[in-house]
């Protein structure tokens, strides 16, 4: 693991965050399939999907972003490896 990858979703009221990740995932696996060679940048990226889409509590973030998309505002997040452990970074647009 050499590049420090970040992913970028954005959830919006008809995409959850776990729904724009896994669209990630399988465009990344996709790209890898049909590439045939070993990219790692790109193999990283999926790395960490796989890890952000099988660690994390999903309702539980849902609860914690949606009331801000219902007010209108814009969510962000920014998911990254950091020793082999996923993390996340939530921004909040501010009014």
């Amino acid at each position: 693991m050499g590049t420090k990858v970040l992913i970028e979703l954005e959830p919006s009221l008809s995409s959850c965050v776990e729904t724009l990740a896994k669209r990630e995932y399988e465009k990344a696996l996709s790209t890898i399939l049909k590439a045939r060679t070993e990219d790692e940048e790109l193999s990283e990226r999926l790395e960490v999907l796989r890890l952000f889409l099988g660690s994390t509590d999903f309702g539980a973030l849902r609860s914690r972003y949606e009331k801000y998309l219902e007010e209108g505002r814009e969510v962000k997040f920014t998911i990254y490896s950091t020793k082999g452990k996923v993390s996340y970074k939530l921004v909040i647009q501010t009014q």
